[in-house]
């Protein structure tokens, strides 16, 4: 323990003496360390994002879409064949097991003029459901009935954009609204949810009745998607899989037939997002690492140099009696020690940078304090791997050729 304490103070001697060279030196280590834990963090911190905006999606979600045509041999793709009706989403309702709610989507645009103003905006068609599954909340007022949906009755939740957008300050609710020249009573405001994983603003949207909008906004006879939330996230497949058959049956599919729907599962998104950025993130790790080798070369340069400069003093050492291994150690713990240092302090670099992103970006980084002890023990592993050889080479000088080095 005392040897190792001596060591210690001779290194940290020897670094102090050197002061300007040794912060040079380790510039490299603290770059890279602080590069090494800042690029993982901002990987783990989008993917972080990532899957809360896919979570932010709707409630163990499935989602069933067309399927795909084919006409002259080409493959038009997802969609082109849609054969989704109000009969699938009652089937599903009847007689699936491991689902919670269900909903149907119709799309529809157009001009909304209300409260003196106009605003071109979405608007879906849904059951009440929708909510649940969606991951919505109101901020005022109700949401329509399954009565609503039943009669098509011509009442409307706005998003927040859109309540914003026509009405400003005011209260909407009771307020009538035009959409594509139909009129629409507002019962409800949603609350702010903000942008989707792809960019676009959830709030700038109408809710009312599937049946209103396919009828007297859209025409025609299919639905867009249809909107399932599974009884929990381990049922989720076992969902997908009672879902295709009933849709199979639904659709009078035949054995060997293909399935003229689509069914996406939440979860597969999410794994998907997940190894996407689990891959960027070891990229940047990788990329950043670089630093960390570029460093160590610094400090084997840097000890050369050293071990150059004081030829004399090993030679004075070595004929006193000191032995191969004891020059061998104490060049190579200078060379772990500044690498050491390096670490610490690109570690406290890298929380201040971090700290800085958080505080004045959108943008939440996550530290992984796993991180933090393979990129200082990588750091530490730097300092033998490039200090040994300049260690070595002190360790090697015949004791009277170093005494006679000028």
């Amino acid at each position: 323990m005392l040897q190792i304490k001596n060591l210690l103070n001779a290194a940290l001697k020897s670094i102090r003496k050197n002061k300007m060279r040794s912060i040079l030196t380790a510039l490299g280590i603290i770059i890279g360390v602080a590069a090494v834990i800042v690029m993982v963090a901002i990987g783990k911190g989008a993917s972080a994002r990532i899957q809360a905006q896919i979570s932010s999606l709707g409630t163990d979600l499935l989602m069933i879409r067309p399927g795909y045509s084919n006409r002259g041999g080409v493959n038009l793709g997802a969609g082109s064949f849609n054969r989704l009706t109000f009969d699938d989403v009652e089937k599903i309702k009847d007689e699936a097991s491991l689902i919670k709610a269900i909903s149907p989507m119709i799309r529809a645009g157009g001009q909304v003029i209300g409260g003196g103003k106009n605003w071109n905006t979405s608007i879906n068609g849904v059951a009440p459901e929708f909510l649940y599954i969606r991951n919505y909340e109101l901020q005022s007022g109700e949401m329509f009935s399954e009565r609503d949906l039943r009669i098509s009755k011509k009442v409307a939740v706005l998003g927040k954009t859109v309540a914003t957008e026509l009405f400003d300050k005011q209260d909407p609710i009771g307020e009538k609204i035009r959409i594509n020249n139909t009129p629409f009573t507002v019962i409800g405001v949603l609350k702010e949810k903000g942008q989707s994983g792809m960019g676009g603003d959830q709030d700038d949207v109408i809710l009312a009745p599937a049946t209103t909008v396919l009828y007297r906004l859209k025409g025609g006879q299919y639905i867009d998607m249809i909107y399932v939330s599974a009884v929990s996230k381990n049922q989720m497949y076992a969902a997908q899989d009672e879902l295709t058959t009933l849709m199979r049956a639904a659709h009078r599919l035949q054995t060997g037939e293909d399935d003229d729907f689509q069914i996406r599962n939440q979860a597969d998104i999410i794994d998907m997002a997940s190894e996407t950025t689990q891959t960027l993130t070891v990229l940047l790790g990788s990329i950043a690492a670089v630093s960390l080798i570029v460093g160590g070369i610094g400090i084997m340069n840097i000890m050369l140099v050293s071990v150059t400069e004081r030829t004399r003093e090993i030679g004075i050492r070595l004929a006193v009696g000191a032995r191969s291994s004891d020059i061998l150690t104490q060049f190579l713990s200078e060379s772990v020690v500044l690498s050491l240092i390096g670490g610490i302090i690109g570690t406290l670099l890298a929380f201040v940078v971090t700290y800085i992103m958080r505080k004045f970006t959108s943008f939440t980084p996550q530290i992984n304090p796993a991180i933090i002890l393979l990129a200082f023990s990588f750091s530490g592993i730097v300092g033998i791997f490039f200090g040994f050889y300049p260690a070595r080479k002190a360790a090697m000088l015949n004791p009277i050729e170093a005494l006679r080095y000028e």
